[in-house]
């Protein structure tokens, strides 16, 4: 652990002369001087930190999914992205922190000559299965970006790429990647924040694949041939069990704890409330997950030691006041909680949806979609005992809980995502769950509008981008949403 600390101490000095625009238009020659294992932890870090942040001017996926709902600043929760420049941070936090780091990575990596063959392919494989899972994460938020032509210094005006084929790209990236990784020599070791050195190389194989059959079940709707070609390479080689899980490691101490806490208990915010969404869903089955999600309040007006506490959430897109409600969890709190960018419970949950889309995977939908919530219980500390009475309960149990198989494996795909805002932000568009709007909008927020400064800087090509994926608003829906 005290090598982590030492080395994020040292790389989280390279953000503080990152700008806003730097992605476009700022040389990164510089950046040569600073060690390629040294670039790549600090982009796994910022994708964790990105993904794992509760700011509202970067990452509002948590109340896109109506897990939390504001108090009082109640923008976003009623999707108004325009007043704090959400699209503008979270796409400079990908595209600068994450993106840019790795591409200098590569560079560097290229240029060891102190490497053997094996090793530096398994840092390029490395190198390039996080950026395929940072670019989704892109494309899945705006739809089309740039791609072919990001992260150069010498363009300050990117063409933007198809969003479909991105994915095509995405795809033979990790192909390519996954085909070099050689098992007998290490990558970048105890560099590599996401598994500190241990089963290194064996891991990011199973990491690869379950990013393969993410964007492989993410294609079904749109293009069922060749999800199925990805979903049936990639699934015997996915994640098998919550110990293969892809999560970075935050510590106790600061400035090493996970965002959440800084923003919120460090910084002693009262902006947010558990969501009504969420918590409704979590009491009308009395899942037993809710004491790690939530807390639970009084309601009564003048509180007694007999009192039976609840889990209550606010309303969307409203104004709560924050002690009538209940707010996220002590575990959720945590300074050291993990940031989740893989796991098992996700994985079964996409092979009992293949099953059901007749992808030869192995096993039966229900059991994959039992292994997914046991996966989940477990993942938050649930027994067996607890696992087994949970799924007898009708509304839970496959073959009786109500619905298509996309609204049985969605919601619960959709419980089990609670935390990790963006998955779940996903899985809500990708599988047609309907969720309530906030007042005065018509439509669910189904993408991230571009970026003020792509409007301003890439007129041109943000023009373009804007007509072709058919406007550039909340309501349009991206390539791979048919529902």
């Amino acid at each position: 652990m005290k090598k982590i600390t030492i080395t994020l101490l040292g790389i989280i000095v390279l953000s503080s002369c990152v700008k806003k625009n730097e992605y476009l238009n700022n040389d990164t020659k510089s950046a040569t001087v600073v060690p390629a294992a040294t670039l790549f932890s600090y982009a796994e870090k910022q994708l964790a930190d990105v993904l794992s942040t509760s700011a509202y001017n970067v990452n509002i996926f948590r109340l896109t999914a109506q897990q939390w709902t504001q108090t009082t600043a109640i923008s976003e929760s009623a999707y108004d992205l325009k007043l704090r420049n959400v699209p503008d941070g979270f796409w400079n936090a990908i595209y600068i922190n994450v993106l840019r780091n790795l591409q200098e990575a590569n560079k560097l990596t290229l240029a060891d000559a102190s490497l053997s063959v094996a090793q530096r392919n398994n840092q390029l494989a490395q190198i390039n299965i996080l950026e395929v899972y940072a670019y989704s994460v892109l494309v899945n938020t705006f739809g089309n970006i740039p791609y072919t032509q990001a992260i150069d210094y010498t363009n300050t005006t990117p063409k933007y790429d198809d969003a479909s084929q991105i994915y095509d790209s995405l795809l033979s990236r990790l192909d390519d990647a996954l085909s070099k990784l050689n098992t007998t020599a290490t990558g970048f070791n105890t560099a590599d924040l996401l598994f500190n050195g241990v089963s290194e190389i064996s891991s990011w194989k199973k990491f690869g694949n379950t990013v393969k059959l993410k964007l492989g079940i993410t294609l079904a709707d749109v293009e069922p041939a060749k999800a199925k070609i990805a979903v049936e390479a990639a699934a015997p080689n996915a994640l098998q069990s919550n110990a293969d899980n892809v999560s970075f490691k935050y510590l106790t101490t600061t400035p090493n704890t996970n965002p959440l806490w800084v923003d919120q208990v460090q910084g002693h915010l009262i902006d947010y409330v558990a969501g009504a969404t969420l918590v409704d869903l979590l009491n009308s089955l009395n899942d037993p997950r809710r004491p790690t999600y939530y807390t639970a309040i009084d309601t009564n007006a003048n509180p007694t030691p007999t009192d039976v506490l609840v889990y209550k959430g606010g309303a969307i897109g409203k104004v709560n006041t924050y002690n009538k409600f209940s707010t996220f969890s002590s575990t959720i709190a945590a300074p050291d909680l993990p940031s989740v960018l893989a796991d098992y419970a996700e994985v079964e949950f996409d092979l009992a949806e293949a099953i059901e889309r007749g992808f030869a995977v192995g096993g039966t939908a229900q059991q994959h979609y039992n292994n997914a919530i046991g996966a989940s219980i477990n993942f938050w500390s649930g027994s067996t005992s607890v696992i087994n009475a949970y799924l007898l309960n009708p509304k839970v149990a496959y073959t009786t809980a109500s619905g298509s198989y996309k609204l049985k494996i969605g919601w619960q795909k959709y419980i089990a995502l609670y935390n990790r805002g963006y998955e779940a932000w996903t899985e809500i568009r990708r599988l047609g769950l309907v969720l309530p709007l906030p007042p005065n909008q018509a439509s669910y927020l189904n993408r991230f509008t571009y970026p003020i400064t792509e409007q301003n800087v890439n007129q041109a090509n943000y023009s373009q981008a804007a007509t072709a994926i058919g406007g550039d608003n909340i309501a349009t829906k991206l390539f791979w949403d048919k529902n």
